[in-house]
């Protein structure tokens, strides 16, 4: 006899249900590609080009999202040993072993049918070296073409005009003409500005559903509710017009929110009262990802703002915009800038920048195992952020899409005993530092 709890149906809104369309549909014309004959590019999340894929009728298929997919599938876990029987370590990032493993039993994609072999290639190298890894492995595994973007690290907290120029030298010398040869597509840059000019105003109304967890309740949370606004951003949707009805329909829903003084949405409903505002830094765990939810909501803890929003892009701190009047210098400032991109002081400049405009009452960190590109430095970061502030931080560790590293147990305790130290903080105490 089965004495545990019926789990509830997960609560969906319009928004949500349009892009768990959007994500389909793009994965019935990957799939489809063989039969089709369209083109498709493999490129990353950060530096993702998805405006300048579309000017050459290519399909843009991401292996990170396919890995998140699996791992919240939990399917991921048995991708990741078999990666690891082929003699992976298991300090790689598990997103590769992920996708590696994926690959070894025919690259299935959700929708059950085989991924398509790659016919380019993208690396837009922003700040994470297991990318260049990987796209050899891939390369290795396809043998298809290749085509690198090297995007200079910001070390010095800027974009400098040469950095920018040595990016759109590269868009122009190499990435364009070999989108060109490999697609037979030839390059349109008033094409690429339309696609631009879509970005942009989906931009905008993103930048907005983000800035509107200032208010008191939140109506979303910018974390786990965060990981579906950011989906088509992100993803293979930007410089559509399909990314424009989404973030439009999204608004709408958050407005209402707002009028009504409502919190956010849970995979079980309504949040009832918030009791916690935090900032959380790193991606979430993606296996377990509505049981490390429930344990915030439970709390009554509303994300408020989080860096994983701004992997694929910072709009909101630098209010970026993909900007059609600058086509390839706006795609060059885009690569740049990427969070991952950034140095550490920026980064703690960022966090502490949002502890204040969002009135969070906590710091919180959640270190992934496998990513070196978020997890290095992140110690430095929370004590200068927990200093700089005043306000209480922690430190918490998952994994990406491997199971094994993910703890219910050990993650809720010391969640439990970082929202009693916000209590004693506001009680006037000095709580001891989690780290």
């Amino acid at each position: 006899m089965n004495n545990q709890p019926e789990r509830q149906e997960v609560i969906k809104e319009s928004s949500m249900l349009m892009q768990k369309e959007m994500i389909a549909a793009n994965y019935e014309k990957l799939t489809s590609a063989p039969e089709t004959g369209q083109k498709v590019a493999a490129t990353y999340v950060p530096g993702n080009l998805n405006e300048l894929i579309m000017c050459f009728d290519m399909l843009n298929n991401l292996p990170e999202i396919n890995a998140i997919q699996n791992g919240m599938r939990k399917k991921s876990g048995a991708m990741i040993q078999d990666a690891e029987k082929m003699g992976h370590s298991e300090d790689v990032c598990t997103y590769v072993k992920a996708d590696i493993g994926n690959m070894a039993k025919g690259a299935i994609a959700p929708n059950g049918k085989p991924m398509p072999v790659p016919d380019l290639l993208l690396l837009s190298y922003t700040g994470c070296f297991t990318f260049l890894k990987w796209f050899e492995l891939l390369r290795d595994q396809y043998g298809c073409r290749t085509a690198m973007l090297h995007v200079p690290y910001e070390g010095d907290g800027v974009i400098t005009k040469n950095a920018r120029d040595y990016v759109v030298k590269q868009l122009k010398e190499e990435i364009i003409p070999t989108f060109e040869e490999v697609s037979g597509v030839k390059f349109d840059i008033d094409r690429l500005r339309e696609n631009l000019k879509n970005s942009a105003k989906a931009e905008d109304d993103f930048v907005w559903v983000l800035e509107s967890a200032k208010n008191k309740p939140s109506p979303i949370d910018a974390y786990f509710g965060g990981v579906y606004y950011v989906g088509p951003i992100f993803t293979a949707f930007r410089g559509t017009t399909d990314a424009i009805d989404y973030y439009k329909i999204l608004r709408g829903e958050i407005e209402q929110r707002i009028a009504e003084g409502r919190g956010p949405i849970t995979p079980e409903g309504e949040m009832k009262e918030e009791k916690y505002r935090l900032v959380v830094e790193g991606p979430p765990n993606w296996t377990s990802f509505r049981d490390f939810w429930k344990m915030f909501y439970d709390e009554g803890a509303v994300v408020v703002s989080s860096t994983y929003t701004k992997v694929g892009g910072v709009y909101d701190y630098d209010n970026f915009r993909h900007d059609p009047d600058r086509p390839l210098e706006s795609l060059a400032d885009y690569c740049l800038g990427c969070y991952t991109n950034r140095n550490l002081p920026m980064r703690v400049d960022m966090i502490e920048q949002a502890m204040e405009d969002y009135q969070a009452d906590g710091f919180l960190i959640n270190s992934i195992k496998s990513c070196n590109s978020f997890s290095a430095g992140q110690l430095m970061i929370m004590r200068e952020v927990e200093a700089r502030t005043g306000k209480p931080a922690a430190f918490i560790e998952t994994d990406l899409v491997d199971p094994r590293y993910f703890s219910p147990a050990n993650v809720k305790n010391r969640l439990e005993s970082y929202f009693q130290m916000i209590d004693q903080k506001r009680a006037g105490g000095s709580p001891s530092r989690a780290a």
